[in-house]
């Protein structure tokens, strides 16, 4: 079969390698999409944390199942269109014997720790599967970022009412941003590029955009948005109730920091490998409730399988460019190059 790896940062090359054969309590998947994440963009460009070389990328994806166990526990069947949890635990560390298998201290994450979905056949755990439920396979392809923005804003416990900014208007970022409208939240979104703020504003109707195109131009947008005080002939700006980092830069966690309400809260779903170096004495003084956000769980897949599939959200205006995945080379270097004009970007696996 095909496979395509990012062998070195900018460099990818599609290669052949064995067809995988499938063990009892596996499925052999066909892969009919994948979708190009920020993680994934961040390994081509040498900048992402968690990312050996070289190595195949990919953990959004949707597929048909080839070869199955029958009569399995779970419901699945041959010819079934599914997407999968990608998200490998150990079950044996503290975390995992907590319940919580997202933050595994042994993660092992497709496409990051371990090799991923950009190949023409995967085997995959049954309990890791999920039915689509009649949903295209390109929808089901963005089931699985829109489950790492969810399971974020499922942190912050917003409540109808609260501000919301979230910084970061990739696709991580837009997912987040409908998943918090979704709860209530009167949602704002930030970004560096009009472009991709416009397209958010035009098939997702949030409460406002800001673009971050200057050192003070955050700061003012939440004076405008939330409102200010002047205490002892001071101006202090109310900030917003929930903010969500969801770039992986310091500067955006910086940002977060200080548009943050008194009392309000701070969820980090981006990742980066730069240093910040700030005035911690922020956090305790404005009394910061600050949440790490990683991977998610299966009731998050089940969760939003049911939304989209419901008419709760329309996910096909989230996919904006799409290549055949013997192109794979161009799409990364396109979105490198382009990012500011992509949102979403699928590689074609059914020919």
């Amino acid at each position: 079969m095909k496979a395509i790896y990012i062998v070195e940062p900018g460099k990818v090359e599609v290669k052949e390698v064995e067809k995988p054969v499938r063990k009892p309590g596996e499925a052999l998947l066909k892969i009919l999409y994948g979708g190009i994440c920020g993680s994934d963009l961040g390994s081509y460009r040498g900048t992402f944390a968690y990312f050996d070389y070289p190595r195949i990328p990919g953990h959004e994806f949707s597929a048909e199942i080839i070869e199955i166990d029958e009569d399995n526990e779970y419901g699945l069947k041959k010819g079934m269109i599914v997407t999968c949890n990608p998200y490998f635990n150990c079950d044996a560390c503290y975390s995992c014997e907590k319940g919580l298998v997202n933050a595994c201290m042994d993660n092992h994450t497709m496409g990051c720790q371990t090799d991923g979905a950009f190949c023409q056949y995967i085997t995959m755990p049954l309990e890791r599967i999920f039915d689509g439920k009649g949903l295209s396979p390109r929808v089901l392809t963005a089931i699985e970022p829109f489950c790492i923005g969810y399971h974020g804003i499922q942190r912050a416990g917003i409540k109808p009412g609260d501000k919301v900014l979230v910084v970061g208007s990739g696709t991580i970022g837009v997912l987040a941003a409908i998943a918090a409208k979704a709860l209530g939240g009167q949602v704002y979104i930030s970004d560096v590029a009009k472009e991709k703020l416009d397209y958010a504003m035009e098939h997702f109707d949030f409460a406002g955009t800001i673009l971050n195109d200057s050192p003070h131009a955050l700061l003012q947008a939440a004076r405008e948005i939330t409102g200010s005080i002047t205490i002892n002939g001071n101006e202090a700006v109310y900030g917003f109730d929930v903010c969500i980092e969801a770039v992986g830069q310091p500067s955006t966690f910086q940002d977060c920091i200080e548009a943050a309400a008194f009392g309000g809260k701070v969820v980090i779903i981006g990742v980066g490998k730069k240093n910040l170096d700030f005035n911690f004495t922020m956090i305790q003084k404005k009394e910061l409730n600050v949440y790490g956000s990683r991977n998610a769980m299966n009731k998050d897949f089940i969760e939003l399988i049911d939304l989209v599939k419901d008419g709760g959200v329309d996910l096909d205006q989230v996919i904006t460019h799409e290549y055949p995945y013997e192109e794979g080379a161009k799409a990364f270097e396109d979105f490198s190059s382009n990012g500011a004009h992509m949102l979403k970007v699928l590689l074609d696996f059914t020919k």
